[in-house]
């Protein structure tokens, strides 16, 4: 099974296990809930029956104790109104809005009482009762401020566990990223200083025969010599990485078309390479970085091509946006599309033979130190793939004011 799939799977049983334990969590929470959702509506019950005989009875001194014991031991927020809507009684609200503030007006605020009452229909259903004198009255009442803080509890405990969790991820998975960069340049700077000696070995060696054999328009040293430049700009490459690399202005078309000069005569002569679209839009590039991002992409592209096939490389300049379009488009096998991100991860690859670092490598190369993007933009199955390289151009335009056309700078 690919690493990969095996990390999704991991995230997805990760996943579904908090699910299962924050659903959990509320289910049990709700159970409390309700459970004191009842225990509040049997206090309001009696609270309304010793509201009534409290009414009725109310100078009998041996009771009133007893109310009054009842009374301070339940702090319900109650209103109780008469059959037409006015408010008759009630208990547990805030004093400096239902007292009356002035002795002589007698006026309380009643804006406060509607939006209680309004909140308390919402909640419950309300009871009937009765006065001393038969009449016919209506109680609510609305939940104690613990139940709703308990109500709610599971949710802000869900929330807190999960930016606590959010940010773990994020800290570890940047230690994480941290240290992999660390490997990374260690490794690249290690492979350049070991390739440095043999290198030098192989110049002198050419040299040599060059030399001893009066082969100095030889076509075959010739080549020989540019598989040796080569492998100095491999070594550079990796040299390079894990410092800021030295950007230069240059004409895109021109540096594309010489790397598939190099690259296509080293690749099966079934597949046809092509460089087309705009000659002369430019970008800043690090020549041998963006050399190993194409070596790349052409690389990938023509493995997954089986056996004849074409590789295009279009250059497209966005106007609009003062961006460059680098699109490599290959007759491959194709990529599905659940794999579009995948494939850029280090490690990833479908080929029995290769580490699987090519276009991780890409990606770093294109958005760490060119500050673009690189990314699939769309494969099938069988008719093929193409990458899109995403560059600021190098060339910028202003409007002029006479004629309205755009002027190059």
């Amino acid at each position: 099974m690919n690493p990969y799939q095996k990390k999704r799977r991991w995230k997805l049983f990760l996943l579904i296990f908090a699910i299962v334990i924050g659903g959990a969590s509320v289910v049990y929470s709700n159970f409390f809930v309700k459970k004191m959702e009842r225990e509040e509506a049997a206090q309001f019950q009696l609270r309304l029956k010793v509201l009534e005989q409290q009414m009725r009875v109310y100078e009998n001194e041996r009771l009133t104790g007893i109310f009054e014991t009842i009374k301070k031991n339940n702090t319900m927020d109650i209103i109780i109104t008469k059959t037409d809507g006015s408010i008759y009684l009630w208990y547990g609200l805030d004093t400096t809005k239902t007292l009356y503030p002035d002795i002589k007006t007698k006026e309380y605020d009643s804006l406060y009482f509607a939006k209680q009452l309004a909140k308390m229909k919402r909640q419950h259903k309300p009871a009937m009762m009765k006065d001393p004198d038969d009449t016919p009255l209506i109680a609510y009442y609305k939940d104690s401020f613990i139940l709703t803080q308990l109500r709610y509890f599971p949710y802000i405990q869900l929330g807190v566990i999960f930016l606590f969790l959010l940010t773990a991820y994020v800290a570890f998975s940047s230690a994480r990223r941290a240290e992999q960069d660390q490997v990374w340049v260690g490794l690249a700077k290690e492979t350049a200083h070991q390739l440095g000696t043999p290198i030098s070995s192989l110049m002198a060696w050419v040299e040599l025969i060059k030399s001893k054999f009066d082969a100095e328009d030889d076509a075959l040293i010739a080549e020989m010599e540019n598989d040796i430049h080569r492998l100095e700009i491999v070594t550079d490459r990796f040299s390079k990485i894990g410092s800021k690399p030295i950007l230069e202005d240059h004409i895109v078309y021109i540096v594309i078309q010489n790397f598939v000069d190099y690259f296509k005569i080293r690749t099966s002569d079934k597949i046809n390479f092509a460089v087309i679209g705009d000659k002369q839009v430019r970008a800043m590039l690090s020549i041998p970085l963006f050399d190993w991002v194409i070596e790349n992409l052409l690389k990938n592209a023509a493995n997954a091509i089986e056996n004849e096939g074409n590789i295009t490389i279009n250059i497209i300049e966005n106007l609009a946006k003062e961006e460059v379009f680098i699109d490599v488009t290959d007759t491959g096998r194709g990529i599905q599309r659940s794999r579009f991100d995948t494939v850029f991860q280090p490690g990833y690859t479908t080929r029995k033979r290769g580490w699987g670092l090519g276009l991780s490598l890409t990606k770093r190369i294109i958005e760490n130190y060119h500050r673009g993007q690189i990314f699939v933009k769309e494969s099938e199955l069988g008719k093929g793939t193409t990458f899109r390289i995403v560059l600021k151009s190098s060339i910028t335009y202003e409007p002029t004011t006479n004629t309205g056309i755009p002027r190059v700078v």
